[in-house]
């Protein structure tokens, strides 16, 4: 059964950060928040965590189309080939926020993603999930928590995440209440912005 951490994001314990961090090296699944909604995630270099979010979502591993979730811009070039200088500077105005951009994968992508020609890369403004990251040392593999709701897609409230998902996970982050709208999906990938999915991030700035 999983266990329910309480963090605050304006001072995440680093005690528990590590604690947390642990079982994502151990290969657990972790759910926790980000400036949308709730995501679930695993270390990205551990095969079997990666399976076991596959199984859970009913989808075989290499048709996921998950978000690689970053601290920073700083490992880009561990997972994304060289982009121009228009296309970073998108990047460096929208992120941290809430967006996903799709992105051209290069040859270091890990070996459950190799066969992958893009990836999407996310830098959530939440200093829970960054410290998280920071700590574990390479990006967290995220899927949002989706709501069998008819009225809502996402479920907003850590409390009811954790009865619903305690079972299925190893740890749940209460982080407080989530948003129930997901990041703005854009892709980058051939140079130019093409807004896959409208969500929470404004697209003024493009």
């Amino acid at each position: 059964m999983a266990e329910l951490i309480k963090l605050f994001e304006e001072n995440p314990n680093p005690r528990q950060i590590e604690k947390i961090v642990n079982v994502l090296r151990a290969g657990g699944l972790v759910i926790y928040p980000t400036d949308t909604v709730y995501g679930l995630g695993c270390d990205i270099t551990n095969s079997k965590a990666l399976q076991r979010i596959a199984r859970i979502k009913g989808i075989k591993l290499e048709k996921s189309n998950w978000s690689f979730v970053c601290a920073d811009l700083s490992n880009l070039s561990d997972f994304v080939r060289q982009i121009d200088t228009s296309t970073f500077k998108i990047l460096k105005r929208a992120l941290p926020g809430p967006y996903t951009f799709i992105l051209p994968g290069n040859n270091n992508l890990p070996k459950d993603f190799k066969k992958k020609k893009t990836v999407g890369i996310r830098v959530p403004d939440n200093a829970i999930v960054q410290a998280l990251v920071a700590e574990l040392g390479n990006p967290i593999v995220s899927t949002s928590i989706r709501d069998e709701d008819d009225v809502l897609e996402y479920t907003t409230d850590p409390e009811l995440i954790y009865e619903k998902w305690q079972n299925l996970v190893d740890v749940v982050i209460d982080g407080g209440y989530g948003g129930n709208v997901a990041s703005t999906v854009v892709d980058l990938s051939e140079g130019y912005p093409e807004v896959v999915r409208e969500g929470k991030g404004s697209l003024d700035i493009f």
